[in-house]
């Protein structure tokens, strides 16, 4: 069994038990769909590592009362992101009018709730995977960024931007060549930003060899 399998099980199992929805829950145990586990296994894993905060067909209720599902709902410390696979198989293709101006209403109702809203389409997580990585780090990116205190100089306000758009940790090497400063220099500005709480150590105890942002 791959890691991505071991990880991608116990989540899958984990929501099904935590879940109280009688709905979600058969949605749940029949398994997630073709597009939707290509997605996690060539894109979100490999670039986050994880699927904290991440939940599969999430149920959430639209205008006429009914129910809908998204086929991943991203909701850290209550953030509304939803990611929905497009184009697989004939989806698109004998995609009627009706369908269309339904896929359009319900994007609009997950906006006007609030949801950010990420469609991908199948084809570009076969051909286009990095991309696709890229993009949804991006995505992750909206929910987890924060605002830069003004007593940050702007070598420091800049590598805590630099370290929460990586989403990974970063060496003091990597933010030297990034700053265009001398390693000393960025070594300085990491320490510092440990010992204000925005940044923590990744690798190391007597000597950090790596940092990574320290979340809220």
């Amino acid at each position: 069994m791959s890691k991505f399998e071991e990880y991608y099980l116990q989540w899958l199992q984990s929501n099904i038990n935590i879940d109280k929805n009688p709905r979600r829950r058969e949605l749940l145990e029949k398994g997630l769909g073709h597009g939707t586990i290509e997605f996690l296994r060539m894109v979100w894993f490999p670039a986050v590592g994880n699927f904290n905060d991440l939940y599969p067909e999430w149920e959430i209720r639209d205008f006429s009362n009914g129910y809908r599902y998204i086929d991943l709902a991203y909701m850290p410390a209550g953030a509304k992101g939803g990611i929905e696979i497009q184009g697989y198989g004939p989806h698109a293709r004998d995609l009627d009018v009706r369908r269309f101006k339904d896929l359009c209403r319900r994007h609009s109702l997950l906006a006007l709730d609030g949801w950010t809203f990420l469609p991908v389409a199948y084809l570009s997580i076969i051909d286009e995977p990095k991309q696709c990585q890229q993009m949804v780090l991006a995505f992750i990116g909206k929910f987890i960024s924060i605002d830069v205190s003004n007593q940050l100089n702007w070598l420091e306000a800049e590598t805590v931007r630099f370290t929460r758009r990586l989403l990974r940790p970063i060496t003091p090497i990597e933010l030297a060549a990034h700053l265009r400063v001398s390693d000393r220099t960025a070594r300085r500005i990491l320490s510092k930003l440990v010992e204000v709480g925005l940044l923590e150590s990744a690798s190391g105890k007597q000597r950090i060899r790596s940092y990574k942002p320290r979340l809220q």
